[in-house]
């Protein structure tokens, strides 16, 4: 792949579905974008999505709109930096390396968006619950090609964030929010549908790229996003995937930054662990000495740690993008900027210890075997709605009483419902835009408890 990508284009202003659309003079496009999907409501929805710890239990923890949020803040002040550097060595003019910031955090809050109810164990539920349906073959799922099986059994948030921001809010199927395609190509970082990843992984000369580790796009908004890469000028890297976005690094990096500083955090708040242990991870990060003054609590230099380590990791992700630029720019980087960068074996410690005394915590465990059963009993109390409609023709004025019922009590998607890949789609826009409190609601709802 010789293709260098070309900044003219990567910042691309034009609307998804409105591309004679002219942004105002007060007011850039990716400002708007930002608060198209600020004030959208699968956003505020996250407000009551699990982030790593249980909600409703501590006030002080996080979830997944105040992360979107950090994240969001991390990404602009790691993009002012990156635009500064771009623009002093003349990659960037000065009006493009000022528009940085504000794509880089317009995507950033949006990068959750997709993401189903009680954290990355829903993505894991929803897609195990359409496994054992597909491995019975029996009703709605014994229609849907062999190709298409995979986005549905390996569930994918980034996936749904697509098509929720480009199909289904907003104008519907007529560009979603009508995003920029800068932003669009920043948010995306997994540039190919989960049929081709099947199809690339399969060949003898299969690449091995970051952008190919999962797939972030339906096979039903894939003309979307190939409109979108082209106009982007982003390269191939291999038939049927694309190469990712420079600016998802930034986005990646801002998101890693993030969640593995604050989930030290919020463990301290929930004594999962303790003060000293806490303390010195971050004090790795920062790589040198702050001590507690008099007058802190162990919270509060806790959090002025924690502060410093997001900002040494920046100036690690900066240096890392720097170095890898020329890479980076020709679709050859297949590294994120935490695993490239000095920060490495630093955020390596940090998410063992994540993974064995904070993801394993009774509280989490508990969360994710009862997430499991909610995500279950819901998805198998609306499928007889969709298998009902398929018998019907897909007319929905030919539905049984008892299904129409359910529709009207659920306020169940069935508009563009019109075969079974579209019908197991909107079980899939259902389940996943509840909030935790939501599911577990409708779950005892429909399971009559």
């Amino acid at each position: 792949m010789a293709t260098v990508m070309n900044w003219d284009d990567l910042l691309c202003p034009e609307r998804l579905g409105d591309s004679a659309y002219e942004a105002d003079r007060s007011r850039s496009i990716f400002l708007q974008d930002y608060d198209r999907i600020v004030f959208s409501a699968p956003f505020r929805r996250l407000a009551n999505k699990t982030q790593v710890q249980p909600l409703y239990e501590n006030d002080h923890v996080h979830h997944r709109l105040i992360h979107s949020i950090e994240v969001g803040s991390v990404g602009r002040s790691l993009a002012m930096r990156l635009g500064n550097w771009l623009a002093a060595e003349g990659h960037l003019s000065l009006p493009q390396a000022l528009d940085l910031p504000d794509i880089v955090q317009a995507a950033c809050v949006a990068h959750d968006i997709g993401n189903p109810p009680f954290g990355h164990s829903g993505e894991e539920s929803m897609g195990a619950w359409f496994a054992d349906r597909f491995a019975r073959g029996q009703g709605l799922v014994a229609d849907l090609p062999k190709a298409l099986q995979a986005q549905f059994t390996a569930f994918e948030g980034n996936a749904q964030g697509f098509r929720i921001i480009s199909r289904l809010e907003m104008y519907r199927n007529q560009g979603g929010m009508r995003l920029s395609k800068a932003v669009l190509g920043a948010f995306t970082k997994y540039p190919v549908t989960a049929a081709d990843r099947v199809e690339i992984q399969a060949r003898d000369d299969a690449p091995t790229y970051v952008g190919l580790k999962k797939f972030g796009i339906f096979a039903a908004e894939r003309d979307l996003f190939v409109d979108t890469a082209q106009r982007l000028g982003l390269p191939e890297v291999t038939a049927g995937a694309y190469a990712r976005h420079p600016l998802v690094f930034i986005v990646e990096a801002a998101d890693d930054i993030t969640y593995n500083i604050v989930d030290l955090e919020d463990a301290f708040t929930t004594a999962e662990l303790p003060y000293a242990v806490v303390r010195d991870l971050l004090l790795q990060v920062i790589g040198k000495d702050a001590p507690m003054r008099d007058t802190m609590t162990e919270a509060e230099h806790i959090a002025y740690l924690r502060a410093r380590a997001i900002g040494a990791a920046i100036d690690a992700c900066a240096e890392a993008f720097q170095t890898h630029y020329t890479d980076i720019m020709a679709g050859r980087f297949s590294d994120d900027l935490i695993g490239a960068s000095g920060q490495s074996a630093v955020f390596s410690h940090i998410k063992s210890v994540a993974r064995d005394r904070i993801f394993t915590a009774p509280r989490k465990t508990e969360l994710e075997i009862s997430g499991r059963r909610i995500i279950a009993n819901v998805l198998s109390g609306i499928v007889p709605v969709y298998e009902d409609l398929a018998r019907a023709q897909w007319r929905e004025t030919a539905l049984s009483d008892h299904s129409r019922q359910l529709v009207r009590a659920l306020d169940l998607p069935l508009r563009d419902v019109t075969d079974a890949e579209s019908a197991l789609h909107a079980m899939a826009d259902f389940a996943s835009g509840m909030t935790d409190r939501y599911a577990l609601r409708i779950s005892r709802m429909l399971s009559g408890t």
